[in-house]
């Protein structure tokens, strides 16, 4: 089996079934063990040991689903989320993280899409919060998930690993990037490493995957072999990008004073994906 990321996970049971019966979730929603999400500062708020936080049901504009046989909702924060908030993600219980990851993504598709892209006019909740349609043309519209492929590229038992513009001093993680349209994995995984980094790979393969709520991309998560160790990096994406031993990874895992890497986020997919290279 592949390794788990944080975020990921079944969370509740999503009782999709339920979705086109807005009498059944309005029945759901009066029950007396119905809670629903609270947010504080576009974020869905936490509890002091890290737990999602509920209260009574007040405005239930999004169906989460059943957490046993106890209706979860959600209203919309008042405003997306500026950033993710990584102070926040520290303290989330990771048994929360599936349903925190949900909820979110949920919320910042409505708040993003509250006109159709067909006809232009105001769109309403529909299917207990999964889809919306619009009052003008009845065209209907559904949560978007956008794929970013995220790859570790090997050579000669090294790792290539690049750090971008943004990233703290002496910070490395791995590449990534966006699937384009009409695209396969493999191919976005090849274009993106020829392109950030000039190098051609092979024997590309899957390792796992996480949905990324910062608003709603899933990151999938691969490996490579690169066919060479020159490397040509494009300055307009990275700053530098290197070639990085398992002894060098190890050690910046483990937070050695002097490695340079990226500090072992349990919530970073990147993580994963080291410790797995690390572990074959």
């Amino acid at each position: 089996m592949p390794p788990e990321p944080f975020f990921s996970g079944s969370g509740l049971d999503r009782a999709d079934l339920l979705r086109s019966r807005p009498e059944r979730i309005a029945e759901l929603a009066a029950r007396g063990d119905a809670r629903q999400l609270a947010w504080a500062d576009g974020l869905p708020a936490l509890d002091a040991d890290g737990r999602l936080s509920w209260e009574p049901v007040r405005e239930p504009a999004l169906f989460l689903g059943l957490d046993g046989d106890s209706p979860r909702f959600a209203s919309l924060p008042a405003s997306a989320a500026p950033a993710p908030a990584f102070a926040l993600l520290a303290q989330l219980d990771e048994q929360d993280a599936p349903l925190f990851a949900c909820a979110l993504s949920l919320a910042n598709w409505h708040l993003r899409h509250g006109h159709c892209s067909v006809c232009g006019q105001p769109t309403g909740i529909v299917r207990g919060g999964w889809s919306r349609r619009c009052g003008g043309c009845g065209a209907e519209h559904f949560p978007r998930c956008d794929p970013v492929v995220i790859m570790l590229a090997e050579h000669d038992g090294r790792l290539l690993l690049g750090r971008q513009p943004h990233y703290p001093p002496g910070r490395f993680s791995a590449l990534a990037g966006f699937v384009e349209p009409g695209e396969t994995i493999e191919a976005a995984v090849a274009r993106e490493l020829r392109e950030e980094a000039g190098i051609q790979v092979a024997d590309i393969s899957y390792v796992a995957s996480q949905p990324w709520p910062f608003p709603s991309s899933l990151m999938i998560g691969c490996r490579a072999r690169a066919l060479g160790d020159a490397l040509t990096i494009d300055f307009t994406e990275l700053d530098d990008a290197r070639w990085f031993s398992r002894d060098e990874v190890a050690a910046a895992l483990t937070g050695e004073e002097g490695a340079a890497f990226l500090p072992p986020n349990r919530y970073a997919i990147a993580r994963t994906l080291l410790d797995d290279w690390l572990a074959a």
